[in-house]
């Protein structure tokens, strides 16, 4: 699979340093919108989700440069108002079917999901700040599809 190496615009758009910001990253590379749009809705997002004991300390705080909770639904609900329509393609006990590579995900502008990660695909090329694919071996638990 080819692979694209990108910031998604994070430096140009004056943010410094090394940070987890793969889901606002892959959101923004995949939805062609400014990096800052992107941080700044994903942060909101954040910062309106309530703290329960199962989620991440960086939930309610107003920054995307953590993580975020993407199962919930006000991330849901960012996706969809953006334009992403989810496809899973795991479920509990079904195993991998679906890996990283062009051949196995449909055309298009993809955020996929995978372990730990968040990684943008347009029409079967990886664009992230390193090869997340694992060498084509990495499972996709779903994937966010614009249009």
């Amino acid at each position: 699979m080819r692979i694209v190496i990108t910031d998604g615009g994070r430096k140009a758009a004056g943010f410094l340093g090394v940070a987890g910001d793969c889901v606002a990253r892959s959101i923004t590379i995949a939805s062609g919108r400014p990096y800052a749009e992107i941080h700044d809705a994903v942060s909101l997002v954040n910062a309106e989700m309530p703290r329960t004991r199962r989620r991440s300390k960086t939930v309610g705080l107003p920054t995307a440069d953590k993580g975020i909770y993407t199962a919930s639904t006000y991330f849901k609900r960012l996706m969809r108002s953006l334009g992403f329509t989810w496809t899973p393609t795991m479920i509990i006990g079904s195993g991998c079917k679906v890996h990283l590579r062009a051949e196995e995900l449909p055309p298009g502008r993809l955020v996929c999901k995978v372990s730990k990660h968040y990684v943008a695909v347009i029409d079967g090329v990886i664009h992230d700040t390193h090869d997340s694919s694992r060498g084509g071996r990495r499972c996709v638990y779903g994937y966010w599809r614009l249009g």
